[in-house]
């Protein structure tokens, strides 16, 4: 089963932070966590590591963070490159009482 997460927990995976030149993307808690998550189709994916691959660049995927990305994806993008990308990206879905 997949990993199931609430809008809150997408929304707080958004917040850059520079240090020592580098955006490092992290969750405010007891520990950090890098992450810079986005949600396509009510699934949610961990964008921090593929932001500097983006063909379309970083801030791109910056303003798009923490946040339901599925319009700007799909006006840019097929089905083919969300199937591309899925296995690697995808950490899981929003839970059904989450799901905007």
């Amino acid at each position: 089963m997949s990993k199931q997460f609430t809008a809150n927990d997408v929304k707080e995976h958004s917040t850059p932070e520079k240090v020592g030149g580098e955006a490092l993307w992290h969750k405010f808690e007891t520990h950090t966590r890098q992450g810079l998550y986005i949600i396509i189709d009510n699934d949610v994916y961990e964008m921090g590591g593929f932001v500097d691959e983006h063909p379309g660049g970083a801030k791109i995927l910056k303003r798009v963070g923490g946040k339901d990305a599925s319009k700007q994806f799909w006006k840019y993008h097929n089905e083919s490159v969300l199937k591309k990308y899925q296995a690697r990206l995808k950490i899981g879905e929003l839970k059904e009482s989450a799901k905007l």
